[in-house]
């Protein structure tokens, strides 16, 4: 963590000076859609960790949202495994503020 702030921005992960932010709040979105479905289809860990190919432990991680080791890919897996389709879309920033990474999930 290296930067600090002294207004905020719309990410708080930024604002606290992760250098990581954006990937994590892409991270933190595509978990949020991960649990979602997971509790909608009533599925335990061991039974996510069998259609997923994921670890039971990572599978806890995820649901616990401790994803710092775990990669932004495993997690778009996951959910292709959970019959999602996952979309990138790459385009040029309106302003150079408003680079980085988004997730619509």
């Amino acid at each position: 963590m290296t930067r600090h702030h002294n207004s905020g921005t719309q990410n708080v992960l930024y604002d606290l000076g992760f250098d990581d932010a954006a990937e994590l709040t892409a991270k933190v979105q595509l978990a949020i859609r991960f649990n979602d479905l997971i509790d909608e289809r009533g599925l335990n860990q061991r039974e996510v960790a069998a259609l997923t190919g994921i670890t039971q432990p990572k599978v806890s991680q995820i649901r616990r949202y401790k994803l710092q080791n775990i990669s932004l890919e495993r997690v778009m897996q996951a959910l292709v495994a959970l019959d999602q389709r996952v979309e990138i879309r790459v385009r040029k920033a309106r302003r150079p503020e408003a680079a980085g990474i988004s997730v619509a999930a």
